[in-house]
């Protein structure tokens, strides 16, 4: 009984999607007008115009790992030799708030904000896209010293993680608008 239940939201969750106009963001459907296949034929235009982005700057160790995400993102066969476009990301920002105070006002938790600014741009066009990324994450202080230093590199590496899955996405939405000429490339 369940299994038809979960068929029948699967199919329902699909149509929905459909309906909607949901497309890949890193692929360009080719030709006709069909609406359930792609004739197995996919232009990949936008994942070449962004495997030429050198990503540029990072200084601090959170920076480090947000450009190692972005270049893996970007570029999984390595640096372009000749870069097209560049990402200059800015020092990150981390503010830390303590939470849960017991009784004798030590914090039990502590609430994490990770904020950059980065801009893409390009020789030949200046400027691209710019923007602000940020995360809120958070972590127990424990009696043991040794799990809460482990908490806390967790939650640099999540926090590395979504702020690169951020940017990506708001750059390839960038590209996708601008090599499908659909979308307004300038709200980015």
């Amino acid at each position: 009984m369940w299994h038809r239940i979960k068929i029948v939201a699967l199919g329902v969750v699909i149509c929905t999607m459909v309906a909607c106009g949901f497309e890949p963001l890193y692929v360009e459907k080719t030709g006709g007008d069909d609406l359930w296949y792609y004739n197995n034929e996919y232009k990949t235009d936008i994942v070449r115009e962004m495997a030429q982005i050198k990503v540029e700057g990072a200084t601090d160790r959170i920076g480090q790992m947000v450009k190692n995400e972005l270049m893996d993102i970007f570029n999984p066969h390595g640096t372009p030799k000749c870069a097209k476009y560049f990402l200059k990301l800015s020092p990150i920002e981390k503010s830390v708030v303590q939470q849960a105070l017991r009784d004798d006002i030590t914090a039990t938790r502590e609430k994490v904000k990770y904020s950059l600014k980065y801009k893409l741009w390009s020789k030949e066009k200046g400027q691209l896209v710019s923007g602000d990324s940020w995360i809120y994450l958070s972590y127990d202080l424990l009696d043991n010293p040794y799990s809460t230093t482990m908490d806390k590199k967790k939650v640099e590496k999540d926090g590395a993680k979504i702020l690169a899955n951020d940017i990506s996405l708001r750059i390839g939405a960038y590209f996708h608008s601008v090599i499908t000429k659909r979308g307004n490339p300038d709200e980015f």
